[in-house]
C-alpha cells in the first residue's frame, strides 16, 4: 500500500507507534522512527530492517516546537520527502481521576504532549507537504476522544485532537493534503499494561466494554492507520475512525 512512500512516526519507540513504523515498512514504506526513548526507537529501527525494511531514527520530545520541526527536516534531509505521517506520541496521565480532582501539573503534560505535540507535529508536516504537492497525515486520538470517560485530561486531549483534525482537513484538502484521526479502543500496550496489572479484573472490566468480547491489538491499529496513509483512502478526509471493537457504538 505504501510503496516507495516517506513515512515518519513520533512514539515509535514501542506499542502502537512501533506497530505503525513496522506496518508502514512492511507495506513499502522507508520510515524515520521518533521517540523520546532512544533505545525503544532504536529497537524498533532494528526491527524494520531485520524485516529488509528501511528506516532511521530521530529523537524528538513533541512538546518541543523547534524539535519537531528538526524531525520532520531530518526525514526530508536523509529521504527526500514526507509521503505520511502518524502523530502518535501520548500519554496516559492520571486513569481514572475526574476533572474536579485532576492534578494541575499532570493536566499540563498531558496536554503539552497529547494535543499540543500534535498540532507541533502536524504543523510542520503541512508546510513540507505544501511544497510537495500533497501527503497523508494520521493523528493518534483514542475512543476517549468520542464519548466520556473519567480520565479528565486524557479525554479532553483526545476530544482535541479530533477537533485538531477536522478543522486542518477542512483547510488542506483542497491542497491535496488528507488528515484523518484514528480512535483506538483498548489495547494492552506497555503503557497500559500496568494499570491492567494493578489491579485485579481489570482486564475483565475493560474486556466486557467492548461488544466484541476481547481488547485489541496493537497490529489492528497499525493496519487502519496505514490504510488512512495509503492512496486507498484518497477521498477520506477530516475523519476520526473508530477501531475500538464498538465500544463507543454500545
Amino acid at each position: 500500500m505504501l510503496t516507495d512512500k516517506i513515512g515518519l512516526v513520533t512514539g515509535a519507540g514501542s506499542g502502537i507507534g512501533r506497530a505503525c513504523a513496522v506496518t508502514m515498512a512492511v507495506e513499502g514504506a522507508s520510515v524515520m522512527v521518533s521517540d523520546v526513548d532512544e533505545s525503544g526507537g532504536q529497537e524498533t529501527v532494528s526491527l524494520i530492517r531485520q524485516a529488509g525494511g528501511t528506516a532511521e531514527f530521530t529523537r524528538c520530545d513533541v512538546r518541543n516546537s523547534g524539535e519537531t520541526l528538526a524531525l520532520v527536516t531530518a526525514t526530508v534531509a536523509h529521504f527526500g520527502r514526507l509521503d505520511c505521517a502518524v502523530n502518535n506520541a501520548g500519554i496516559a496521565g492520571k486513569l481514572g481521576v475526574p476533572a474536579a480532582d485532576y492534578p494541575e501539573d499532570i493536566w499540563d503534560q498531558v496536554m503539552a504532549i497529547n494535543l499540543t505535540g500534535v498540532w507541533y507535529c502536524m504543523k510542520h508536516e503541512i508546510k513540507q507537504m505544501q511544497q510537495q504537492g500533497g501527503g497523508a497525515i494520521v493523528n493518534m486520538s483514542s475512543a476517549a476522544g468520542l464519548i466520556g470517560l473519567p480520565n479528565a485530561a486524557y479525554t479532553a486531549s483526545k476530544h482535541g485532537v479530533v477537533g485538531l483534525t477536522k478543522s486542518a482537513a477542512v483547510t488542506y484538502s483542497a491542497e491535496n493534503i488528507r488528515i484523518n484521526s484514528v480512535c483506538p479502543g483498548y489495547v494492552p500496550t506497555p503503557a497500559v499494561q500496568p494499570a491492567l496489572d494493578a489491579a485485579a479484573g481489570m482486564e475483565d472490566a475493560l474486556i466486557a466494554m467492548h461488544p466484541m468480547g476481547r481488547l485489541g491489538t496493537e497490529e489492528e491499529i497499525a493496519n487502519a492507520v496505514v490504510w488512512l496513509c495509503s492512496d486507498k483512502a484518497g477521498f477520506m478526509a477530516g475523519h476520526a475512525l473508530a477501531v475500538d471493537g464498538a465500544l463507543v457504538v454500545k
